[in-house]
């Protein structure tokens, strides 16, 4: 059973940096795992989850949400099993829980129903 561990939230003050880390295990082996999506979604207070960036593990292809081009990076350490997400210039509006998702032969990238399997999450605060 495929699991995912997030870790790397903190409350930092706007114009701050954060890198995120999403760690993935019980997966049944090399080839598998090269098949998944990682992706990294977040939820405001209040608001939809949404899609911010994520990549393709065996090929590193990334993609990013509108909001976070420019500011967020997206990366991964195949030998450690864990996907990153660099953030700078962070505002306010940054400000949610930043939860993994994993997904195989995924369609479209930036939808919820693709991902069949999610980390807990991890709150990320921004300060004005």
């Amino acid at each position: 059973q495929v699991q995912l561990e997030e870790s790397g939230g903190d409350s930092v003050q706007a114009g701050g940096s954060l890198r995120l880390s999403c760690v993935v295990s019980g997966y049944s082996s090399d080839s598998y795992y090269n098949t998944f999506d990682l992706t990294w979604f977040r939820q405001p207070p209040g608001k939809e989850r949404e899609a911010v960036a994520g990549i393709h593990v065996r090929d590193s292809s990334t993609y990013y949400a509108d909001s976070v081009k420019g500011r967020f990076t997206v990366s991964q350490d195949k030998a450690k099993n864990t996907m990153f997400l660099q953030m700078h210039s962070l505002t306010p509006e940054d400000s949610a829980i930043y939860y993994c998702a994993a997904g195989r032969y995924v369609g479209d990238r930036f939808g919820r129903s693709e991902y069949t399997t999610w980390g807990q999450g991890t709150q990320v605060t921004v300060s004005s």
